[in-house]
């Protein structure tokens, strides 16, 4: 059966811990076009904030979905299409590779596995918050990077491979790397984007193009003019 991601251009991943601009509200960002939109972020995220930010954007129709940080942010809400787990492949704690989701499962008794896919993350961005919580080792040539993707898709049977440069606009050798060593993965890229120019230069190697920051600093049009980009890329 085809995955729903197999079929997207565009995420918008919206962070509970940060404001939206004025006059923004979780409906207009959800009309953008995007394909799908990922609830999640780093730092200062909370169960309550999660729900929150769950619950405005579930009375619109568009896939939904939770990318916890850790367990305790988990959320029950039928709102959701599913759960989008982090492990992140090139971090110098195992806690992040591994541990964070033993303890989801040993804490949680049913947890819901046809709803939950991991996402493979090769964190890229050593000043980003993401980096510094997983200790990640960022210092890839393009050919770690393929490697690392490779390994995701072949030995450990991921769906989803992401490259996180999250801050700032990655390299695209290091996309083009991670796109061509994967075959049925579908790999997302997710940093600095911040116009149609930087998606469209994104989404020419990625499947899919995550927004973030872009929403709460700038608001719906530059939110849209991305979702153009990813499209007319693809």
């Amino acid at each position: 059966m085809t995955a729903p991601w197999e079929e997207w251009n565009h995420v918008l991943k919206i962070d509970p811990d940060k404001e939206l601009p004025e006059g923004v509200t979780y409906g207009d960002l959800c009309a953008t076009g995007t394909d799908a939109i990922e609830v999640g972020g780093t730092m200062g995220i909370t169960e309550e904030k999660m729900e929150a930010v769950v619950e405005a954007c579930g009375e619109h129709d568009v896939p939904l979905y939770q990318e916890p940080s850790s367990p305790d942010v988990v959320i029950d809400n039928e709102v959701l299409e599913g759960y989008l787990i982090p492990t992140v492949f090139n971090a110098g704690s195992p806690f992040w590779i591994t541990g964070a989701h033993k303890e989801w499962v040993r804490l949680d008794d049913d947890l819901d596995w046809d709803r939950t896919t991991l996402e493979a993350y090769i964190v890229m961005n050593p000043d980003a918050d993401v980096a510094t919580y997983t200790e990640a080792d960022c210092d890839l040539t393009p050919e770690d990077v393929a490697a690392y993707a490779e390994v995701a898709e072949r030995m450990f049977g991921q769906e989803i491979v992401y490259i996180e440069y999250s801050g700032r606009l990655g390299e695209e050798s290091i996309v083009e790397a991670g796109a061509d060593a994967v075959d049925d993965a579908t790999l997302f890229y997710g940093g600095g984007i911040r116009d149609y120019d930087s998606a469209y230069a994104m989404a020419q190697y990625a499947d899919v193009v995550v927004v973030g920051d872009l929403a709460h600093d700038e608001g719906v049009d530059a939110v849209r003019e991305t979702v153009e980009a990813a499209a007319d890329a693809n």
